[in-house]
């Protein structure tokens, strides 16, 4: 079907007289890539959006005459070239925008943006980071809570980054940090996420109906691209907040730049508040550095980076009688991007070592010991290919080798000693079809030709995801796939805060966990300025692997099979004037999952979820934002009652056989509770400015403005309700040369 396919594209161009534009956009201030820039050949309909690292290629323009490239991106100046366009050529265009002198000024107003009409792109959602940094951001911005404004992301509260995507657990969503996974991207519990966004330069964010390059997950994709470094001079920056303090170095190289940066914990007692005033000697880094190489930009573009990445999380009790904690995360990738000469192609190859190391030491506590490792050695190249009709072609290989040990006590005092290693080699192939204005496809197929577990994981993953222009303001959308996930955790649903949640291969006992999605959406933007959209989902889960409450000695299995179902419809607005920003979403979802044939709501079920945001820019470095947050109750397992247990201290000692009674709390089946409705007013003002030689930025954020009495959790032992935040004001300055 795709050889007949290419046929057709080929034999219907071959008799025109075609060219191709290919290059790439960057501040010229740093030399950052800038993604998603847009770029469109004025008086024509030919055009492109650059991809997440900046580059583009426009195929099958009309040759031999001159036209002019308008360059346009958020918040820079537009830029007008004259490039003129040969026959059977490539010609490349490496631009330069320069800032504009006023954040966010309203680029979208200037007539020249691009929106490529077919594009197949439901439940999908890019952002650069200049969005996510004038969203309200608590104590200090953090892209994982900035996801939950977006329709189809939950969250169970104020105290956690972890978020849940339509009905899926936070173990089913693949996050990449240029190229390579994260097995535990959260510091202090899981409160913030270890990704500093001072070193991300885009985000890409998977909902749903994810196309064939992705696999390993179930429910969503996160694609992080950290920055490159200034290429054009030597650049610092120091940020203080009430909870860290971070720095970076960055400039140019003499075959290219390079970046350097880290966060390191400096203040307690705003963890505190998120503990509920509990005593929690947080102590976290993170470090990250990255080296490039980039050819000259007048040729054929090459770029070869070099990238790390470290992070470890520490809470060290304070005598003996305490357990101690200890968590990390090693990374470390080597990238090659290269642009083949005279030919529409481009390739992409990733070697990377990613690995995660977490321990509870239990010392004279009672607390059970718990220790989980995992390796990740990667190799995977992808090539693409653009025709002159705009149809595209993407293909690829994966080769990974895992090796995972875990290593626990439960509470009914059985251990768990797990350790596997295995092999993975993936192939996948995919057929953009774009060649009609009103109609774009994204066909493909992953292949698994070896799987890391032992169980056999579906051979094929099919994947559609299809567009339909029906008129020019309004579009129908839909996708459909198989999803399959052979790396899981051991996740127990009771547990209100997480320490880490434990990675290993499904054991052999087990089959792998899939889903297949289908989603359908509409959007309309006949409105200047105006987007709105719709999409209805539904995810069915097989195989899902379970913690097994029930065991009770080590010979009992650690996991269960489980299935599970989700369903619901999504609805976004966005209103993007430049001075003005808004967005309102609303998302109606229901989750379930069958566990040992109980059905039951998983904890992140929320009927109900609103977001309203509105940002406004009033010029001279002035900002500010608005944010208001309303999710239904999620579900809880109630307390049916206490009764007096008689425990067993020592029965080697006659006059000590009985402890005595304690009170014992007696629960109803599990999640069939709903706690009280929850919502939150944000805020966030900031002011750019200079000071001599330095560029200061000072943001005030008040979480919870009308400090609203949200329910976390009801205490077991006592029945006590504990809630989350409190109002919280914070303050982050960052100081920049």
């Amino acid at each position: 079907m795709i050889a007949f396919l290419i046929l057709i594209s080929l034999s219907k161009t071959e008799a025109q007289k075609l060219g191709t534009l290919r290059g790439s956009v960057t501040d010229s201030l740093s030399g950052e890539a800038l993604p998603f820039a847009n770029i469109l050949l004025q008086g024509t309909n030919i055009g492109a959006s650059a991809d997440l690292k900046g580059n583009f290629i426009i195929p099958g323009i009309p040759s031999e005459k001159n036209y002019t490239a308008v360059v346009s991106y958020l918040s820079y100046s537009p830029k007008e070239i004259q490039v003129k366009i040969n026959q059977n050529q490539i010609t490349q265009l490496r631009v330069e925008l320069a800032p504009s002198a006023i954040r966010f000024e309203a680029v979208e107003k200037i007539g020249d943006k691009y929106d490529r009409p077919n594009e197949t792109d439901i439940g999908l959602q890019k952002l650069t980071i200049r969005e996510i940094e004038y969203l309200p951001q608590g104590v200090e911005t953090d892209i994982f809570r900035s996801l939950q404004f977006l329709p189809g992301v939950k969250s169970t509260g104020d105290v956690s980054a972890r978020y849940y995507v339509r009905g899926g657990s936070s173990n089913q969503n693949l996050v990449l940090f240029n190229g390579v996974s994260v097995y535990n991207p959260f510091h202090a519990l899981g409160l913030f996420s270890i990704i500093d966004p001072e070193i991300i330069n885009a985000v890409e964010f998977f909902k749903g109906g994810f196309t064939a390059e992705y696999g390993g997950r179930l429910s969503s994709v996160l694609n992080l691209v950290t920055k490159d470094g200034n290429k054009n001079k030597f650049a610092a920056n120091v940020t203080g907040s009430f909870l860290t303090t971070k720095a970076s170095v960055e400039g140019p190289l003499p075959i290219g730049s390079f970046i350097v940066s880290g966060r390191k914990s400096t203040f307690n007692s705003i963890l505190k508040k998120f503990l509920n005033y509990k005593d929690a000697p947080f102590d976290f880094y993170d470090l990250s550095f990255k080296i490039n190489y980039i050819s000259d930009g007048s040729g054929n573009l090459t770029k070869i980076s070099l990238h790390g990445f470290n992070s470890l999380d520490q809470l060290i009790g304070a005598n003996s009688s305490e357990a101690d904690y200890k968590w990390s995360n090693n990374i470390y990738g080597a990238y090659l991007f290269q642009e083949w000469e005279n030919v529409p192609v481009y390739s992409e190859t990733n070697f990377s070592i990613s690995n995660f190391y977490g321990e509870v030491i239990p010392n004279f506590s009672i607390t059970k010991p718990r220790r989980n490792f995992i390796n990740d050695v990667t190799l995977r190249t992808d090539v693409s290919y653009i025709a002159e009709s705009t149809d595209e072609i993407k293909a690829g290989y994966s080769i990974k080798s895992i090796n995972t040990e875990l290593n626990f006590e439960n509470l009914q005092g059985a251990t768990t000693d797990l350790n596997d290693k295995s092999l993975q080699l993936v192939l996948y192939v995919k057929y953009k079809f774009l060649r009609f204005e009103n109609f774009g496809a994204d066909i493909g197929s992953r292949l698994n030709v070896i799987s890391l577990s032992e169980q056999a994981v579906p051979i094929a993953e099919p994947r559609v995801n299809l567009t339909y222009r029906v008129f020019p303001f309004l579009a129908l959308k839909g996708a459909w796939g198989i999803y399959s996930q052979d790396l899981i955790t051991l996740t127990n649903e009771s547990e209100v805060i997480s320490l880490f949640e434990p990675w290993v291969i499904t054991p052999n006992y087990l089959n792998p966990s899939d889903a297949i999605h289908y989603v359908l959406g509409l959007e309309y933007n006949g409105i200047e300025n105006l987007t709105f959209t719709v999409e209805a989902y539904y995810k069915k889960l097989n195989n899902t692997a379970e913690e097994n409450q029930n065991k009770i000695d080590a010979a009992d299995p650690d996991f269960i099979n489980g299935s599970g179902e989700a369903y619901g419809s999504e609805y976004w607005l966005k209103y993007t004037g430049g001075i003005i920003d808004a967005s309102a979403s609303y998302s109606l979802s229901w989750a379930y999952r069958n566990i040992g044939g109980w059905i039951s709501y998983p904890k992140y079920d929320s009927r109900h979820s609103v977001t309203l945001n509105l940002s406004f820019n009033f010029g001279d470095g002035w900002q500010s934002s608005l944010s208001w947050f309303f999710n239904s109750g999620l579900p809880f397992t109630q307390i049916s009652g206490y009764y007096d247990k008689l425990y067993i201290e020592d029965i080697y000692n006659i006059g000590n056989l009985f402890g005595g009674y304690f009170p014992f709390t007696v629960l109803t089946d599990r999640n069939l509770g709903r706690l009280p409705t929850y919502h939150r007013l944000d805020f966030n003002i900031s002011k750019e400015f200079k000071l001599g030689f330095m560029n200061l930025d000072f943001s005030i954020n008040v979480l919870n403005v009308y400090d609203r009495k949200n329910i976390f959790y009801f205490d077991r032992k006592t029945g006590q309700r504990v809630n989350m935040l409190p109002i919280l004001p914070t303050a982050t300055l960052k100081i920049s040369i």
